[in-house]
């Protein structure tokens, strides 16, 4: 069976960018990031971007909003198919990459969502309300919450049950068809711990505390660092003097391999509900597993390099 769509997933860390790109020059395709952070402009050392990594390769929703900008899956998974249907119309492949469990299940799974206008008068009669009643209604009118974040803010909290309440009343528009191939790169658990240590250490030697310093005095608040990952918040907490620079390495270091196993969690949970994930050996050589199986479902495994792209959306 042939596929239009190939997908990269893995826990942070893992290579998953190396091998997309890797792939894309070899099979003539175009990387989509399914990262939530990588969208925003500025942030780019905490995020991980690697950039320079692409090289020739036309990258697709990174750096298209503004920190501080709101940026959910509607406006991904809308993002998602216009690249996907210019990629396709150029003949070439798109290829998602990311560990975003949120945003992959969105295009995966198709999330029935809808683009939802302000509410004032819904605002207003929730306005009064205690954060305690505030969860508990959004628990009731959004049982299968895709993003628990909105439970720790309660601007987020209420923006998140005004969505609910609209989708309750409104029919999205239905979605392209996609005909995914999904791999995930894997590691032993504790090379991948080794590989998230090194990693942070080489970020933190880039200069991630001084960009979060210089995004805080571009104008973001600290609270807003909350929202924006790991890195960002502890880096945000140790600049405001909560915490230590070694307590925040040692603590941001524990939080972000405790990410990756939430991210194995959501992967786990993927395939129990239908998606048939091909897993590759990180330490092994994922490429060549990669276009192996590329090469038995339809598509050459061996294309010319990719030209450059113009700029990329």
């Amino acid at each position: 069976m042939s596929f239009d769509l190939l997908v990269i997933l893995g826990p942070t860390a893992s290579g998953k960018t190396r091998l997309g790109v890797d792939l894309a020059r070899r099979l003539s395709g175009e990387i989509v990031s399914a990262d939530s952070r990588q969208v925003y402009r500025g942030m780019d050392i905490g995020t991980g971007k690697d950039l320079a990594e692409y090289g020739e390769v036309p990258h697709h929703l990174i750096d298209i909003a503004e920190p501080g900008d709101e940026f959910n899956v509607f406006q991904f998974q809308r993002r998602f198919f216009e690249a996907f249907a210019a990629i396709r119309e150029r003949g070439r492949l798109p290829i998602l990459v990311g560990g975003t469990g949120m945003y992959l299940e969105a295009v995966l799974k198709g999330y029935r969502l809808v683009e939802v206008p302000d509410n004032p008068a819904l605002r207003a009669e929730l306005a009064p309300l205690p954060m305690e009643e505030l969860t508990d209604r959004l628990k009731r009118t959004a049982p299968r919450l895709h993003n628990t974040t909105d439970l720790l803010d309660r601007e987020r909290m209420v923006r998140a049950i005004e969505i609910a309440a609209y989708e309750q009343r409104h029919e999205p528009k239905p979605l392209p068809e996609v005909e995914p191939l999904v791999l995930g790169v894997r590691w032993e658990r504790g090379v991948l711990r080794e590989r998230i240590t090194a990693r942070l250490k080489e970020r933190l030697g880039q200069g991630l505390v001084e960009e979060v310093a210089g995004l805080h005095a571009a104008g973001i608040p600290w609270e807003a660092f909350e929202f924006y990952g790991l890195e960002y918040r502890y880096v945000a907490r140790f600049l405001k003097g909560e915490l230590t620079r070694n307590d925040m390495v040692q603590k941001l270091n524990s939080a972000i391999h405790d990410f990756a196993k939430r991210q194995e969690t959501w992967f786990r949970r993927m395939e129990r509900s239908g998606t048939t994930i091909h897993w590759l050996d990180g330490a092994g050589e994922p490429l060549a597993e990669a276009l192996e199986i590329v090469s038995g479902r339809g598509l050459p495994p061996i294309s010319p390099p990719c030209p450059r792209s113009p700029a990329s959306t």
